[in-house]
């Protein structure tokens, strides 16, 4: 089994230390050996394991390890990968056992992606880096998502979607087919995208309109 710590303590970290558990269950993989979190006490421990402390103790770690970032903000995973600077720290796929993909040959994935139960992917999809999908997602067929986007639970991509970086799809929205999500952009809870977005927005409804705060 291969050492892993998570890196965020909370309850979403708590939630991938089950979801490592099952994945053990199924074919013994991971050792997990704790997490990491920037927010809270070193040594303080909570009902899956230790906090190992932070950034500064991830950078001095002396042997190999993988870390997967369980933190729903997209722009503070990438600060995260951003500020490891460690040749000792690989970033493995996370994906939970049930996962169903309609064709795994036409089917590809970049590092430290983390596919939480019941989600689905059609043919032809490709997922770059530091991506979440937070259980009983569907992706369509010919769809790109590129780097650090925080999916949520039930969310529902079409085919042919793009999406780009640092985006946030909250709890029950879906893409339609063929739209372009760019960057930076912010799809709330069971809203429909039914035309691509402008960067750096906020989308809310059915059709999903910007809204200012």
């Amino acid at each position: 089994m291969k050492n892993i710590a998570i890196y965020g303590a909370g309850g979403f970290g708590r939630e991938v230390a089950c979801l490592l558990n099952i994945i053990n269950k199924k074919e013994p993989t991971w050792n997990l050996v704790g997490f990491f979190d920037d927010g809270k006490e070193k040594g303080y421990f909570n009902e899956y394991g230790e906090i190992l402390g932070g950034i500064a103790e991830v950078n001095a770690w002396t042997v190999p390890l993988s870390i997967v970032i369980a933190i729903g903000s997209p722009h503070v995973v990438e600060k995260i990968v951003n500020s490891i600077d460690n040749a000792n720290i690989d970033y493995p796929n996370i994906i939970a056992p049930d996962t169903i993909f309609l064709d795994k040959s036409h089917f590809f994935i970049g590092q430290g992606n983390l596919v939480c139960p019941g989600c689905l992917f059609s043919t032809n999809v490709q997922i770059g880096n530091f991506n979440c999908f937070n259980g009983f997602i569907t992706v369509g067929h010919d769809t790109r998502i590129e780097n650090f986007n925080s999916i949520m639970p039930a969310v529902r991509v079409s085919g042919g979607v793009r999406i780009g970086k640092r985006n946030f799809l909250g709890v029950g929205s879906a893409i339609l087919q063929q739209i372009k999500v760019g960057c930076d952009t912010v799809i709330g809870a069971n809203s429909v995208v039914i035309r691509s977005t402008k960067d750096g927005n906020t989308y809310v409804g059915n059709p999903a309109c910007i809204v200012k705060y």
